[in-house]
């Protein structure tokens, strides 16, 4: 799968937000519970704070499928 790609709006966004504003999660309980099980990595890591702010240049994964989240243009 060809990696998604997700803009900035502000400095940050919230792990369980972004995971429901791409899709990969059918509701911000449901990306929650994911990111509880350990399902969820934040540049090759395993995070497991549901609310861990995601910045420009990092990288995440879920289910193979990577996300690269980049600045406001």
């Amino acid at each position: 799968m060809p990696p998604l790609q997700f803009t900035l709006t502000g400095d940050f966004v919230e792990l369980h937000n972004l995971l429901k504003l791409m899709g990969l999660a059918d509701s911000g309980g449901a990306a929650k519970a994911r990111v509880a099980m350990g399902d969820v990595t934040v540049d090759g890591k395993v995070e497991l704070r549901k609310t861990c702010k995601i910045r420009a240049g990092q990288k995440v994964q879920l289910d193979g499928q990577i996300i690269r989240v980049r600045a406001p243009e």
